[in-house]
């Protein structure tokens, strides 16, 4: 039984599916998204980058011997510690924001194909990709800003 309602299900996909005018929709319509995906990507490798050398700065400093160079580098440490929490938090609610936009492209395709109406899912999910993807810009603006500023005595 479950044999052939299976292969029922796999027939009427493939007959839904045949249509070329129908693929280029569902491709055309996700198009948008895609592009936002690339992007997305291209800010979080910028993201990742500082966020090593943030994580190798602060290992090469806390692994000074030398008791005197360890005081000097407190005031480092904690600064890029603070850095890193902001990079990491850029990271993370980015990773969100690529994640939502990639259930958007999948449902975008999938709705294609049925007949359920979809339309306000799919703008709910556009929004909160731009939501978060302001968010990771704003925690990565702040690190930015936390990094030029620096950690000498006129830092603040």
């Amino acid at each position: 039984m479950l044999d052939l309602l299976g292969a029922a299900i796999a027939n009427d996909l493939l007959q839904q599916t045949a249509s070329t005018p129908a693929v280029t929709k569902a491709l055309q319509s996700s198009l948008a998204p895609a592009f936002l995906l690339v992007g997305i990507g291209s800010i979080m490798n910028v993201m990742v980058a500082r966020l090593n050398w943030i994580a190798g700065r602060i290992e090469r400093l806390e692994g000074h011997d030398d008791p005197v160079k360890a005081a000097r580098a407190e005031g480092e440490i904690e600064w890029l510690y603070a850095r890193r929490n902001l990079a990491r938090r850029a990271i993370m609610v980015s990773t969100a924001a690529g994640a939502i936009i990639s259930v958007v492209i999948a449902l975008l395709f999938v709705s294609t194909y049925v007949d359920a109406q979809i339309g306000t899912v799919i703008a709910i999910l556009w929004v909160a990709t731009v939501g978060c993807l302001i968010a990771g810009l704003a925690f990565f603006f702040r690190e930015t800003l936390l990094a030029a500023r620096g950690t000498g005595p006129n830092s603040d």
